[in-house]
């Protein structure tokens, strides 16, 4: 598994050379750049895709979720802030980790380290691409469903519904843990309550996605922009 590639924002430099000194100190990563201006790493960051971003939020000119919303990709990110009050938009834009400064070298590691493992697990996972279905676990039992009887993921919380043709599967799973073991089959979040599969996109808009089945799904707001940029066959 090669390095990850990081890059640092904050708009105070003591952060980011607390970010630079504990990247320095962890074997699988590269701190890449760092960036006090926002708007500067902006134009940084959609010419070098960049695997992880370690990010402040209360920021000038740019806060850290509006950066985060205006890539044209979508990298890991860990925010690394003063303030807890943005945890919940965090969690539905499937931010890994959720850091509240002070921080120590331990937990900095600890957060950089699971992004480190999602790699991992994307790279692992790669050789099953050629595979057309999944194993989920429901009501104590496992099934196998294939990818082409998949309608869509609807989420609950703790929980959700994987909807298929012929029947409904609940699973004790998040959406984001969801979509981080099986997207490489191609399943794309389009809502904070709802994931499709690529392949059964019909056609989309700013306001809803259309399935091949004929049903329709919102598109949430912070999930507009990402959608464009899927190379979707329509």
């Amino acid at each position: 598994m090669k390095k990850i590639s990081v890059v640092g924002i904050d708009d105070e430099a003591p952060a980011l050379a607390f970010i630079a000194h504990c990247c320095c100190k962890i074997a699988y990563v590269t701190l890449e750049a760092t960036f006090q201006n926002p708007m500067l790493a902006i134009d940084y960051l959609q010419q070098n895709h960049t695997d992880l971003l370690i990010l402040d939020i209360n920021m000038p000119y740019l806060n850290g979720i509006e950066l985060l919303q205006k890539l044209n990709y979508k990298p890991l990110c860990i925010f690394f802030t003063l303030k807890t009050e943005h945890a919940i938009k965090a969690f539905e834009l499937d931010v890994i980790q959720y850091l509240v400064k002070p921080v120590d070298f331990e937990t900095f590691e600890k957060a950089t380290r699971k992004a480190f493992e999602y790699f991992k697990f994307q790279e692992a996972m790669a050789v099953q691409e050629n595979m057309d279905f999944i194993m989920v676990k429901s009501n104590y039992l496992m099934y196998k469903v294939h990818l082409n009887d998949i309608r869509y993921v609807e989420g609950h919380g703790e929980y959700i519904i994987l909807h298929t043709t012929f029947k409904q599967y609940i699973l004790l799973e998040r959406m984001h843990h969801f979509l981080k073991c099986y997207a490489y089959f191609g399943f794309v979040r389009i809502h904070k309550s709802y994931i499709v599969l690529k392949a059964h996109i019909q056609a989309y808009n700013s306001a809803n996605v259309l399935l091949k089945n004929g049903q329709k799904l919102p598109v949430g707001r912070s999930f507009k922009e990402s959608l464009k940029t899927l190379r979707l066959k329509l």
